[in-house]
């Protein structure tokens, strides 16, 4: 199934933010091939994090901010040579993931601001799995499948109640992914 039907309204992913989970990427190409695949940042903040000493951590993330702030590819990708080259020395493994996924960052660098904002991250969806996880892991096994269905629909309504907020400058995002994906949303 390559698209979630809605009543009569097809509605396929558009953007996926993603930690870079192994055949991820083969996956969704495969189920949703116009789909735009994005690293998580933050996912790449934290692999390149680890290899440096905490008494440098701040100076470092700083650095590291020029790259994913940059306002297109180019200069992000000049932004991470000048980090690298500056860095390098003292943690040569900091950057292999910043090299190795620059195809899956560079589609970050096309959107707004407030478009970053949402997609820059996957700690959203985490922190939905986490909740689901509450949920379930009382439970040694469901009798069905349906009925793990009906405890994760109760579970989402319970969740989603806490959601009262509303994205700043929503109006706008969807102005501007109306534009980008045109007929698709």
């Amino acid at each position: 199934m390559s698209e979630i039907k809605l009543g009569k309204l097809l509605y396929p992913i558009q953007i996926l933010c993603s930690d870079g989970l192994i055949g991820m990427k083969e996956a969704i190409t495969t189920a949703y091939p116009k789909t735009v695949q994005q690293r998580c940042i933050v996912h790449m903040i934290r692999n390149s994090v680890r290899f440096v000493s905490y008494k440098e951590l701040k100076p470092f993330c700083e650095a590291l901010k020029t790259i994913y702030t940059s306002k297109n590819e180019k200069e992000g990708h000049e932004q991470l040579q000048k980090v690298k080259e500056k860095w390098k020395s003292k943690y040569p493994t900091a950057f292999k993931s910043w090299e190795e996924n620059w195809d899956a960052i560079c589609p970050f660098f096309s959107y707004s601001e407030p478009v970053r904002k949402i997609m820059y991250t996957t700690n959203t969806i985490e922190s939905l799995n986490r909740s689901y996880r509450k949920y379930t892991k009382t439970k040694s096994v469901f009798p069905s499948d349906e009925s793990l269905m009906k405890c994760l629909y109760l579970a989402t309504l319970n969740i989603t109640k806490k959601w009262n907020g509303r994205y700043r400058n929503w109006d706008l995002i969807l102005g501007e992914l109306s534009i980008m994906f045109e007929g698709r949303i």
